[in-house]
């Protein structure tokens, strides 16, 4: 079993590859400005009400508190994407989880997809599976990680699959069989 565990220092997400970048999403940052403008609007329409105790007034707080929250959130946490940089195709994340490590790292290194190697994916399990799809399934990565108490450990370096490769592991992942 040692043979298939390696110490890798980078993950998945840390990773430099030359035909992905991290991108700024204007349409998140526009959503989110927008947010902002109508929460504050609610906000400020809420100090400017006459009666200042009725229901409408704590509404229109109340709302404009989420709204600005949720406004602030979005700009910071969702405002960058990973995208595909020859076909500009914005990036999937996921994680699936999976029980044989050394047979998912031999179809990963062999990119054997078409062969059904009985490998199935599971609600739970030992191996780690991360990986990144762009939108037009032109481009993936995927990085395998086993479990060590209490963490998972990356227990491979990260694969990269271009064009059929990747449309290929893409059908697999869909039919949740390698």
């Amino acid at each position: 079993m040692n043979d298939y565990i390696s110490l890798v220092e980078t993950t998945l997400f840390s990773a430099t590859h030359p035909d992905i970048v991290k991108r700024t999403n204007i349409s998140s940052v526009l959503i989110s400005l927008a947010l902002c403008v109508i929460g504050a609007g609610a906000f400020m329409i809420s100090l400017n009400m006459a009666d200042s105790s009725s229901a409408m007034s704590m509404l229109l707080i109340t709302v404009g508190i989420i709204l600005l929250l949720w406004a602030v959130f979005r700009l910071f946490w969702r405002s960058k994407e990973w995208v595909y940089v020859p076909t500009g195709s914005a990036m999937k994340e996921g994680t699936c989880f999976l029980e044989d490590l050394p047979a998912m790292r031999h179809v990963l290194e062999k990119k054997d997809f078409m062969a059904k190697n009985n490998i199935r994916l599971t609600a739970n399990g030992n191996v780690r599976m991360d990986y990144m799809v762009s939108r037009d399934k032109k481009f993936v990565a995927v990085q395998l990680f086993r479990f060590i108490p209490y963490t998972y450990e990356p227990a491979s370096p990260v694969f990269y699959f271009t064009g059929n490769d990747a449309n290929a592991f893409v059908q697999c992942l869909k039919t949740s069989n390698f």
